[in-house]
């Protein structure tokens, strides 16, 4: 296995792990990204609402995997959860993610 598969392959663990222990999908793509399409069963959160919407995901009292449209925003989504006591991951693009289910 390659470096880029080592990565790659341990993000993949990282996200069935997590959803193994009862993780939340949370999208945080804008409406429109999201009304075209999303995982069954997601949250959704735009990234420029959840600074104000915090306590939503808090009381989800769950690990949340953060998703968007290439795994950017969710990076910036997952730091941010991370810095208020919130159990996160980067999982990357929406469709990588549904991948993974």
């Amino acid at each position: 296995m390659g470096f880029l598969g080592f990565i790659f392959g341990a993000k993949k663990r990282q996200v069935k792990r997590y959803l193994e222990h009862g993780a939340v999908i949370l999208d945080v793509r804008t409406q429109r990204e999201w009304d075209k399409g999303h995982i069954e069963n997601s949250v959704h959160i735009p990234l420029n609402e959840l600074n104000t919407r915090v306590d939503e995901v808090k009381q989800l009292n769950k690990p949340i995997i953060a998703c968007c449209e290439s795994g950017v925003r969710s990076a910036k989504a997952a730091k941010f959860l991370n810095l208020n006591n919130i159990d996160a991951i980067n999982g990357g693009g929406w469709v990588s993610v549904q991948y993974k289910l």
